[in-house]
């Protein structure tokens, strides 16, 4: 962010009221733009560049805005995060219904969890930088689908959302080394070097050596997250679930 974005922001906090972004009426100075326009155009530039290359002057910019003009539809970058957060929380909403068997109906939100990270690779950033993001609107309406696909579990409300942090918790994990895996593989694929055929000559040189008993199989095979791995760790998971409270 730059220092005048940044001295915007300052001013802006000054006078912002003090309720979170989505209860804020949007401003309606321009037909053209508009706040979900905004929000958009900052969806558009996190995929293809990642959550750092978004700023209020780089929407402007797309958007053939002055960059000030968008203070009239949203107070800060901090709140932009927060809009793009509930923005993609409501692709993880399964709108056609879920199965009633609890294991079935979670592995189906997790599922979509996971296929939306992958699409918006930046929203393990987001989590991190924003935790407030995902509690919006749609965020919340990905929680209550959550927590009522446990209902066959017949749990108190505090641990049903303790059993959905750490189903959320990880996907995202899973889904931030997924994403790491294809930047190295994308990295690979434009320096002109195959990234797996580099190493893996000093991979068996490794398992040759002895030294690497217990990882042998590993350094041969190679390491990879696939669809399976994911569905497998799930399983692990919800089977522990399930013992405690089948």
């Amino acid at each position: 962010m730059g220092a005048s974005e940044q001295v915007s922001d300052r001013n802006q906090a000054k006078a912002r009221p003090a309720t979170p972004v989505w209860a804020r009426e949007s401003g309606k100075r321009r037909s053209t733009l508009t706040r979900e326009a905004i929000v958009a155009a900052a969806l558009r530039i996190a995929d293809a560049e990642g959550l750092a290359a978004v700023s209020i002057r780089r929407i402007a910019t797309e958007l053939d805005a002055r960059t000030m003009s968008l203070y009239s539809y949203i107070d800060s970058k901090a709140d932009l995060f927060d809009l793009m957060g509930d923005e993609v929380a409501g692709e993880v909403v399964i709108r056609e219904g879920l199965p009633a068997e609890w294991r079935q109906a979670i592995t189906m939100i997790a599922c979509r969890e996971r296929e939306v990270g992958l699409r918006h690779p930046w929203q393990v950033d987001l989590v991190t930088q924003r935790p407030g993001a995902m509690i919006g609107p749609n965020g919340l309406r990905h929680l209550e689908q959550s927590v009522a696909a446990l209902a066959g579990l017949r749990l108190e409300p505090h641990d049903a959302w303790r059993v959905i942090a750490a189903v959320d918790d990880y996907v995202l994990g899973f889904v931030g080394r997924e994403t790491r895996e294809r930047e190295i593989a994308r990295h690979a694929e434009a320096t002109g070097l195959e990234g797996e055929a580099l190493v893996r000559p000093y991979l068996q040189d490794l398992a040759d050596s002895g030294e690497f008993v217990a990882i042998t199989p590993l350094l041969r095979d190679g390491l990879r997250c696939t669809g399976r791995d994911f569905e497998q760790g799930l399983n692990w998971m919800l089977d522990g679930i399930e013992r405690q409270y089948g």
